[in-house]
């Protein structure tokens, strides 16, 4: 797909990066040809012929001029360990660009198996299985981003700008994203640096198959883990997100990009071609034509807690002898009763200025990811509740202090966490005294603690390996 862009709007993508792909338009719009030509070498791919299409393609105007590919910047990259897409199927990929005078980086220096590579890739580096997100102990991010920008400033540690969600409704031809395998829901990832008015780069990062955000529950670890909005962040870029879906039918139940003409859209691979409309009109939507660049119509932003603020505190039941946890590095964020009799409180520190002006709140909710535990606090007492308090600005310091333990907050009990044994759980919505107390001009804090106190031990740890977020609907 990210193949297809570039070619068909090479006046508008300047180079491209591809991690385990054929040539443009190798599947010849038939399914068979694309398992095996385009993935398999069990039937020759044909590439003369493809470079042919696109030479006349490009002289019946049906793509952008191909002379525009010509000293564009590609990184190809093909893990020996791919028994998916086999390695000479991404090498007619390198010929092809390198015929139309592209400026080629060709990695094959890895036994990677059929994945994104990522140095937050949880998968060791010759897996091919979910979440196809793979470490290889490389930075192909640094490697891609380097040979299409010329340079790159070193990632964040931290990141600091916001996720926001759109509706690709609005930039589908026709209206409607479902019917041509698209989510509804799309993302882009825009550094503060974007936001405040920098000159930016728009890069599109497309997720593989089954790493969609609607595919069984995936939700953004593709965009959690691809490690392109550490990069942003520093580098002045706005990522693009698209999200496609899986289609209730045999056509695309895996929630593939179009690269086979699926659905009987036979202009998949030219101008006309429903999902490069559609997220070609994205780009242009952030400014990517020469216009202002600004983030497409959205309702809502998820902003990940700063870490380095996050923490938590402990004191007595009646609060005396409080004191700032320590165990946050080793087993995450702590709340309820611990060994040590003492009852724990959680600190969130967010950046509610990436929420956009002139924009009313409407929703707003608190998620976790629950690391470890034990016993059920949540039923000791019996329906015992985890409550959300919500400060405008930060109590005392924005770091956790200890007197943060029993602070009066702007908001209290503002939202509630139901029982939650792994993964991840969303608070309920914010009340209006809750919405009411984000700051839209500096932080927000929200304190989790217990409504009432454990009889015995019984606690969980947080966010050991993930920052909370808080998401914010508006209009």
């Amino acid at each position: 797909m990210a193949t297809q862009l570039h070619v068909a709007y090479s006046g508008t993508f300047d180079g491209s990066a591809v991690f385990a792909s054929g040539p443009n338009h190798c599947a010849q719009g038939n399914l068979g040809t694309a398992l095996n030509a385009c993935m398999n070498t069990t039937q020759d791919l044909q590439l003369s012929k493809l470079k042919q299409t696109t030479t006349d393609w490009s002289a019946q105007g049906l793509i952008d001029d191909a002379a525009g590919l010509s000293g564009d910047p590609v990184y190809v990259f093909s893990g020996s360990g791919d028994s998916t897409v086999k390695r000479p199927v991404v090498t007619a990929l390198a010929d092809y660009y390198r015929h139309f005078g592209a400026d080629v980086l060709y990695d094959q220096s890895t036994a990677a198996g059929h994945a994104w590579i990522s140095p937050l890739g949880p998968n060791s580096c010759g897996v091919t299985a979910t979440p196809f997100i793979n470490n290889c102990a490389m930075d192909a991010e640094r490697d891609l981003l380097r040979h299409l920008l010329g340079t790159v400033s070193a990632p964040a540690a931290a990141l600091g700008g916001s996720l926001i969600q759109f509706d690709q409704n609005e930039y589908v031809p026709g209206g409607q994203a479902k019917p041509v395998s698209m989510d509804e829901k799309g993302f882009v990832y825009v550094p503060r640096s974007c936001a405040d008015g920098a000159a930016c780069k728009v890069v599109v990062t497309l997720h593989g198959c089954k790493q969609g955000y609607s595919y069984q529950g995936f939700g953004t670890t593709f965009i959690d883990k691809a490690y392109m909005n550490e990069y942003a962040d520093t580098n002045n870029l706005i990522v693009l997100y698209p999200q496609a879906i899986a289609t209730t039918t045999l056509d695309n139940p895996n929630g593939c990009w179009n690269w086979w003409g699926y659905l009987g859209d036979s202009a998949y691979a030219k101008h006309g071609g429903k999902q490069l409309e559609a997220i070609t009109a994205m780009v242009r939507a952030l400014g990517a034509d020469g216009g202002d660049t600004t983030p497409p119509p959205a309702g809502s932003v998820t902003l990940p807690s700063v870490d380095a603020e996050d923490g938590y505190a402990k004191a007595a039941g009646d609060g005396s002898g409080a004191a700032v946890g320590t165990l946050e590095g080793t087993y995450g964020l702590a709340l309820g009763r611990g060994s040590d009799s003492k009852f724990n409180r959680t600190l969130l520190s967010f950046d509610t200025t990436g929420i956009p002006a002139g924009k009313t709140v409407t929703r707003a909710y608190v998620t976790l990811s629950r690391s470890s535990g034990s016993g059920d606090p949540w039923a000791s007492p019996a329906g015992n509740r985890l409550l959300v308090d919500i400060q405008n600005g930060c109590l005392g310091g924005c770091s956790v202090e200890a007197p943060d333990w029993a602070a009066t907050t702007t908001a209290q009990g503002a939202a509630e966490i139901g029982p939650f044994s792994s993964g991840s759980k969303a608070s309920s919505n914010l009340t209006s005294a809750g919405l009411d107390a984000i700051n839209r001009s500096g932080r927000t804090q929200a304190r989790l603690r217990f409504e009432q106190n454990q009889a015995t031990t019984a606690h969980l740890f947080v966010n050991k390996d993930t920052q909370a977020t808080l998401t914010v609907e508006y209009r």
